[in-house]
Protein backbone atom coordinates (compact mmCIF):
# COMPACT_ATOMS: atom_id res chain seq x y z
CA UNK A 1 0.00 0.00 0.00
CA UNK A 2 2.92 2.45 0.86
CA UNK A 3 4.19 1.65 -2.48
CA UNK A 4 0.49 2.46 -4.21
CA UNK A 5 0.42 5.62 -2.01
CA UNK A 6 4.28 6.82 -3.47
CA UNK A 7 2.95 5.59 -7.17
CA UNK A 8 0.45 8.16 -6.68
CA UNK A 9 2.47 10.90 -5.17
CA UNK A 10 4.68 11.10 -8.17
CA UNK A 11 2.17 10.48 -10.73
CA UNK A 12 0.19 13.97 -8.99
CA UNK A 13 4.11 15.31 -9.22
CA UNK A 14 4.26 14.84 -12.67
CA UNK A 15 1.03 16.38 -13.77
CA UNK A 16 1.19 19.32 -12.04
CA UNK A 17 4.69 19.93 -13.55
CA UNK A 18 3.12 19.57 -16.97
CA UNK A 19 0.25 21.39 -15.98
CA UNK A 20 2.98 24.59 -15.05
CA UNK A 21 5.03 23.55 -18.38
CA UNK A 22 1.53 24.23 -20.27
CA UNK A 23 0.07 26.85 -18.71
CA UNK A 24 2.28 29.27 -21.37
CA UNK A 25 0.65 27.76 -24.68
CA UNK A 26 -1.70 29.18 -26.36
CA UNK A 27 -5.70 28.19 -26.08
CA UNK A 28 -5.19 26.80 -29.69
CA UNK A 29 -2.50 24.52 -28.96
CA UNK A 30 -3.54 23.23 -25.81
CA UNK A 31 -6.49 22.05 -27.88
CA UNK A 32 -4.33 20.23 -30.33
CA UNK A 33 -2.31 18.66 -27.40
CA UNK A 34 -5.97 17.42 -26.08
CA UNK A 35 -6.45 16.00 -29.63
CA UNK A 36 -3.44 14.17 -30.07
CA UNK A 37 -3.95 13.15 -26.12
CA UNK A 38 -7.18 11.70 -27.02
CA UNK A 39 -5.83 9.61 -29.61
CA UNK A 40 -3.37 8.40 -28.01
CA UNK A 41 -5.33 6.92 -25.55
CA UNK A 42 -7.84 5.50 -27.92
CA UNK A 43 -4.90 3.89 -29.76
CA UNK A 44 -3.65 2.53 -26.68
CA UNK A 45 -7.11 1.26 -25.75
CA UNK A 46 -7.12 -0.93 -29.28
CA UNK A 47 -3.94 -1.93 -29.34
CA UNK A 48 -4.39 -3.54 -25.58
CA UNK A 49 -7.57 -4.99 -26.80
CA UNK A 50 -5.93 -6.80 -29.55
CA UNK A 51 -3.19 -7.85 -27.47
CA UNK A 52 -5.54 -9.63 -25.12
CA UNK A 53 -7.39 -11.25 -27.62
CA UNK A 54 -3.72 -12.51 -29.43
CA UNK A 55 -2.57 -13.93 -25.89
CA UNK A 56 -5.74 -16.32 -25.80
CA UNK A 57 -4.69 -17.50 -29.78
CA UNK A 58 -8.56 -15.92 -30.80
CA UNK A 59 -9.28 -17.29 -34.05
CA UNK A 60 -10.85 -14.33 -36.30
CA UNK A 61 -12.44 -16.65 -39.17
CA UNK A 62 -15.28 -15.64 -41.18
CA UNK A 63 -16.07 -19.43 -41.33
CA UNK A 64 -18.34 -21.15 -39.26
CA UNK A 65 -17.20 -23.69 -36.50
CA UNK A 66 -19.05 -26.13 -38.97
CA UNK A 67 -16.72 -25.75 -41.57
CA UNK A 68 -13.52 -25.33 -39.96
CA UNK A 69 -13.68 -28.64 -38.40
CA UNK A 70 -14.99 -29.78 -41.41
CA UNK A 71 -11.48 -28.42 -42.76
CA UNK A 72 -9.48 -29.55 -39.96
CA UNK A 73 -10.74 -32.77 -40.22
CA UNK A 74 -10.45 -33.80 -44.44
CA UNK A 75 -7.04 -32.02 -44.01
CA UNK A 76 -5.97 -35.21 -41.93
CA UNK A 77 -3.85 -37.82 -43.13
CA UNK A 78 -2.80 -41.00 -41.67
CA UNK A 79 0.89 -41.78 -42.46
CA UNK A 80 0.63 -45.01 -40.02
CA UNK A 81 2.06 -48.10 -41.15
CA UNK A 82 1.24 -51.21 -38.89
CA UNK A 83 4.11 -53.67 -39.08
CA UNK A 84 4.19 -57.58 -39.22
CA UNK A 85 5.64 -59.52 -36.71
Amino acid sequence: MIKEMRTVDLNTTLIDGYIRLLENLSPSSKLDLISKLTLSVKLDITKRKRNFFKSYGALDSKQSADQIINEIRTSRTFTRQIEEF
